[in-house]
């Protein structure tokens, strides 16, 4: 294939749907990584209309489970030896849930799906990666951590089986350790030509009544006055666009973004370099040998 490739987890809808038009009409081929074959294909069609492009390709993954993530891999090295670049923007959030909830292969889910289920991925993609003229890897946070500035990640029970569980605090833990995760990616990846970058994202509209048709009635009118300081999912997927095609950011590694023209800092308990050691220790101890 001519066309560079992309890989955006969770673009059937939101920002990853909006991301994979913008990153198509800049000429990229654009795999939609997505967990449900029927919104997957409706998403596809509509990315190719609004991007005047016929190319985009659906894989099916789930990213809350590694089996999926490993048949996934499997199936796109099968066809494409390169990655040019991995935006991994699926992520379980519903504000509705009031206990943990375990994936089939015993995992919390959230913790699976926004943190573990992206460092396979990028682990099992990695080579692919380096393989590219220029690889971009692309993690998402979420600038609700200002909310948490002294927020830790709970080593001990990231999951919630003993302490009692937030589904905010369960969220906003996972995000915290894709930035934790980035600084250590860019360490790790010192002397290649691949990049890692985490992007902030702030309050983007959604459909709430199609997301969370459970939510209370004040939850509902809470998130409309929310709504009203939103930014749309196109623009915010100018910033994921930005990142994942700019010749200006190539050398720019191990960063926390917040748009195309400023970077952010993050707690000091992100940026502590033994508690970076341990959350990756913990988190390769999550990650099991394909079956």
């Amino acid at each position: 294939m001519n066309k560079k490739i992309c890989i955006i987890t969770g673009a059937n809808s939101g920002i990853g749907k909006a991301a994979a038009v913008q990153i198509m009409q800049k000429g990229y081929h654009v795999v939609l990584a997505c967990r449900d074959q029927e919104r997957g294909e409706k998403a596809r069609t509509e990315i190719n209309q609004l991007a005047g492009d016929n190319s985009s390709e659906l894989m099916l993954v789930d990213m809350s489970l590694q089996s999926s993530i490993h048949t996934f891999s499997k199936a796109f090295l099968s066809k494409y030896s390169t990655l040019d670049v991995l935006i991994h923007n699926a992520a379980a959030f519903d504000v509705t849930r009031k206990d943990p909830t375990f994936t089939e292969e015993g995992f919390e889910s959230i913790w699976a799906t926004n943190h573990i289920g992206p460092v396979l991925l990028t682990d099992l993609l990695i080579e692919a990666l380096k393989s590219s003229e220029q690889g971009r890897i692309i993690t998402i946070a979420s600038k609700g951590l200002i909310v948490y500035p002294n927020l830790k990640i709970d080593l001990d029970d990231p999951e919630y089986r003993t302490r009692k569980f937030s589904v905010s605090k369960a969220y906003y833990q996972s995000k915290l350790a894709q930035v934790m995760y980035t600084y250590w990616l860019e360490e790790q990846l010192s002397g290649t030509a691949v990049t890692a970058n985490c992007i902030r994202v702030t309050n983007v509209k959604i459909d709430i009544e199609n997301r969370y048709p459970d939510a209370s009635r004040l939850s509902k009118f809470m998130y409309r006055i929310k709504s009203s300081f939103s930014i749309s999912p196109e623009e915010m997927a100018e910033t994921y666009t930005y990142l994942a095609v700019s010749p200006e950011v190539r050398e720019t590694s191990g960063k926390y973004i917040d748009d195309p023209h400023t970077m952010v800092d993050s707690n000091s308990f992100s940026k502590d370099e033994q508690q970076i050691k341990l959350l990756m220790d913990k988190t390769f101890s999550y990650i099991k040998d394909e079956v």
